[in-house]
């Protein structure tokens, strides 16, 4: 019988140690949503989840390259993503439940982590096009972004905000970024209109293989839109050939999480963002726009607890 009991006491030993290293060993995974891959979403999702796998104990990353902001919204909600970029009017749009914008149903998992750089709508034709003005794109080729993409609800809104639609146009392409681009290389397209950080790759792409014109969105239109909508310039000297300042409106973009990550791993994805802007800059210059006190400006969804708490450390939150 003693021998026994030492046995028994012996087994349920290992099995605590067992179990402890198991619980050592275990690990949170990030999944990292972004957008396509020409786009800014992914360069810094790319640059966001190095700094969690260098700064995060027992956590795994990965970069996810979507069709940005309605995916990464739907995809959060099902719980396959821990992480994404989106636009704020989307997001706003998830959390109302707007069947038009991409979501029969209010997205109730969402919660919000930060804002953080505005996108500038860039609305680029061909110079050979002659297009410099909203009424100009009338009866020409565009390309208004992914099908239901942020890019796309914001062509939307535009074109409704100037008069317009899409029947007004020659054709209409849903494509992502660098497909656009392609066709306008190609000549099949006379114009594109992208929803990103000033300088994004598939313009600058474009640019630097046949002479564009940036068209003119005035500000009217940021004032017929309203809120998250603002009036903007895409300055002189962003793309080449683009000699003067260009007017247009911009929107903020946030970084969004769902209920089911753990309050301490959405504390750490918060504070390494703000602990490591410098780093993140040095993936792309739109992250020297992402600023601390401008952070919770607009957010369209409640914040999760554990950013909240981030927050409260920082005195922005009582």
């Amino acid at each position: 019988m003693k021998r026994f009991t030492a046995v028994l006491r012996g087994t349920l030993a290992a099995s605590a140690l067992s179990l402890c290293a198991s619980g050592a060993m275990a690990q949170d995974f990030v999944n990292v949503l972004t957008g396509g891959t020409s786009g800014v979403y992914y360069p810094l999702g790319v640059g966001l989840s190095n700094i969690y796998a260098e700064n995060m104990d027992r956590v795994r990353t990965q970069v996810q390259s979507t069709k940005a902001s309605v995916e990464n919204l739907n995809l959060l909600q099902q719980g396959r993503g821990e992480i994404g970029f989106a636009l704020g009017d989307s997001v706003a749009a998830a959390w109302n439940g707007d069947a038009e914008a991409g979501f029969p149903e209010k997205l109730d998992q969402l919660r919000g982590i930060a804002g953080i750089y505005p996108n500038f709508i860039q609305l680029v034709a061909l110079a050979e096009s002659g297009a410099t003005t909203l009424e100009d794109i009338k009866g020409k080729a565009v390309s208004v972004g992914a099908p239901a993409s942020g890019t796309e609800l914001n062509a939307r809104a535009i074109l409704g905000a100037a008069g317009m639609s899409y029947d007004d146009l020659g054709k209409t392409e849903y494509l992502p970024f660098a497909e656009s681009v392609e066709l306008m290389k190609n000549r099949q397209l006379d114009a594109t209109l992208q929803s990103a950080g000033l300088g994004v790759a598939s313009i600058r792409d474009l640019a630097s293989s046949v002479e564009i014109s940036v068209v003119e969105i005035p500000a009217s239109i940021a004032e017929s839109l309203g809120a998250p909508y603002q009036a903007a310039t895409i300055p002189a000297g962003t793309y080449d050939g683009q000699e003067a300042d260009v007017p247009t409106i911009a929107i903020s973009n946030y970084l969004v999480t769902h209920a089911g990550v753990s309050d301490e791993v959405a504390y750490q994805m918060t504070k390494l963002l703000f602990d490591n802007l410098e780093e993140l800059t040095s993936s792309h210059q739109a992250a020297a726009q992402i600023k601390l006190e401008a952070a919770l400006d607009g957010m369209p969804v409640p914040l999760h607890p554990g950013a909240e708490r981030f927050y409260r450390e920082q005195g922005m939150i009582n």
